[in-house]
């Protein structure tokens, strides 16, 4: 079993902390990641994290079993639901780009499931000679800076999340090897579940948006209102101004609050070679703004619908 989550009130150094963007991003400066930190900086990271919504670290020297003792240090680690884990580990999640594992498209991690992770922690392994960056969105700014009438709209509406989703979406270039992967190891079992497009963030309070490419449609919709909605909401939430990119190198490490933001991997590297690991650390289940949590489908549920 792994270390609680340390609490935000807790006594935390000062950490040298340099924002990167007007609205999301900060790279942090001065700290080692392991799972020896001690529980005043983990803190002071948390509470960074919640502040910022993805901190960065370069020059980190982590291997597989320093990333997963890490990652206990902020909660329960996680595994992916259909992907197997890399092999020897309890939950790392290897993306190599020459398998087609390229997340060019927004979203927030797994939220095809109830209690999609609370946390992503991601590792530069190999990078290419050129691209190859990430893109992440602050989706609780997004839902503030709603007209008034968007945000009464969105506190109301349920959607529905797969892993069933439009695999190739607007990418022009799709290996055979990705949508294969996706066919055979992605989809072999289906998850459906249905969030609240407006969640309460557990520790902050703030209210976020749950956008990105799981969700396949808005309850109560049909497919093209759902698009045409759907696509408001999501134009907020990646508007420039509530984003921030990370060119990558060697040893880096991303966190990020997966319960207040998407992202994207940029797919600009061609056939160079890009691998980055992930751990996830469990979350709970979203609550919407009147108090209902989200919920998995069944079988029979799927079924009917």
């Amino acid at each position: 079993m792994s270390a609680n989550p340390q609490p935000l009130h807790a006594s935390a150094p000062a950490l040298d902390i340099r924002r990167v963007a007007g609205r999301i991003g900060a790279e942090i400066r001065g700290v080692a990641l392991s799972g020896d930190l001690e529980a005043g900086t983990v803190a002071a990271i948390r509470q960074a994290l919640t502040t910022h919504k993805v901190v960065f670290f370069r020059d980190q020297t982590l291997d597989e079993a320093g990333q997963e003792a890490f990652g206990r240090r902020l909660g329960d680690l996680v595994p992916h639901p259909t992907v197997p884990s890399l092999a020897g580990t309890a939950g790392i999640l290897d993306i190599d780009g020459s398998r087609g594992e390229r997340a060019s498209s927004w979203h927030t991690d797994v939220t095809f499931v109830p209690a999609y992770p609370a946390i992503s922690i991601l590792r530069a392994v190999t990078l290419p000679a050129y691209g190859g960056d990430t893109l992440w969105a602050n989706t609780a700014a997004a839902y503030a800076d709603l007209p008034e009438p968007l945000r009464d709209l969105a506190d109301k509406l349920w959607a529905l999340h797969s892993n069933v989703y439009d695999y190739v979406g607007g990418r022009v270039n799709v290996s055979e090897a990705g949508r294969r992967r996706y066919d055979e190891v992605f989809t072999k079992t289906v998850f459906e579940t249905e969030h609240p497009l407006v969640h309460v963030h557990p520790e902050t309070g703030e209210r976020s948006l749950i956008v990105g490419h799981f969700i396949q449609r808005i309850l109560g919709l049909t497919t093209a209102d759902s698009q045409h909605l759907l696509a408001i909401f999501h134009d907020h939430a990646t508007r420039p101004e509530n984003t921030v990119r990370w060119s990558w190198r060697t040893g880096d490490v991303a966190i990020w609050d997966n319960r207040a933001t998407v992202h994207r991997a940029v797919d600009d590297y061609g056939d160079e070679p890009r691998v980055v690991r992930r751990v996830t650390i469990q979350g709970v289940a979203p609550v919407s703004v009147d108090g209902r949590r989200s919920r998995a489908r069944d079988a029979e549920t799927r079924k009917a619908a």
